[in-house]
């Protein structure tokens, strides 16, 4: 495991993580993403694209970072997608990539100035693991999401449970529906000798129709 990555496992604080990824950002996808053959935006595309109905719609793909899961969309959807981060770096570098229709750089811990029913969908790779956010932005995700929308995100599997990401997902209750897991690796083989083993949990489910009135 590179030392940066080690760094950003072991987040402890707001400034840490803008810190590391003002460094990071403009090195991300060729020291990260490429040498390390990193699957999760492309595994987090293809089971929205199984799960997808045509009204998900404007997507938002939460802790965007460079914007890698854009550069997959994009090839099979011409769906409106909006990007948010806490990291303005990570962002620059995503913006360039010209796949988003908006850029929100905030602080995902907080509540977020988006309007209640405004998205159709929420990607996430990588966001939820280990030093970053936890569940309890879960209840403000549904808030801006339009009954019905569709949620495939990324949980690194080590913090599943022990980050309490499986008990608040049960905790949703009748807020959401139609709840899938899937395991796959995070990574794909990077040489014949070394492969890094982790695996993340892609959770899939929707919110309910009937949620508001919950």
């Amino acid at each position: 495991m590179s030392k940066k990555l080690q760094d950003a496992y072991s987040l402890s604080s707001v400034e840490d993580t803008i810190n590391l990824y003002k460094a990071w950002s403009k090195n991300y996808d060729r020291d990260f993403a490429y040498k390390n053959n990193y699957k999760s935006p492309q595994n987090v595309v293809k089971y929205f694209l199984k799960y997808s109905r045509k009204g998900d719609s404007p997507i938002l793909d939460v802790g965007a970072g460079t914007g890698l899961i854009s550069k997959y969309l994009k090839k099979y959807s011409s769906s409106k997608l909006h990007a948010i981060d806490i990291s303005k770096e990570m962002l620059d570098q995503a913006e360039q990539k010209k796949n988003y229709e908006k850029i929100i750089v905030t602080d995902l811990n907080q509540k977020l100035k988006i309007a209640d029913n405004i998205y159709g969908a929420i990607l996430s790779a990588g966001t939820f693991t280990h030093g970053h956010l936890g569940p309890n932005i879960f209840g403000e995700l549904l808030r801006i999401v339009k009954p019905g929308g569709l949620f495939v995100i990324t949980i690194h599997e080590e913090v599943f449970c022990k980050n309490g990401f499986k008990q608040a997902i049960e905790n949703l209750g009748k807020k959401i529906e139609s709840l899938n897991f899937h395991k796959v690796n995070i990574y794909g083989k990077i040489n014949k000798q070394e492969k890094l083993k982790d695996k993340t949990i892609i959770a899939i489910f929707r919110k309910a129709i009937n949620s508001d009135h919950l």
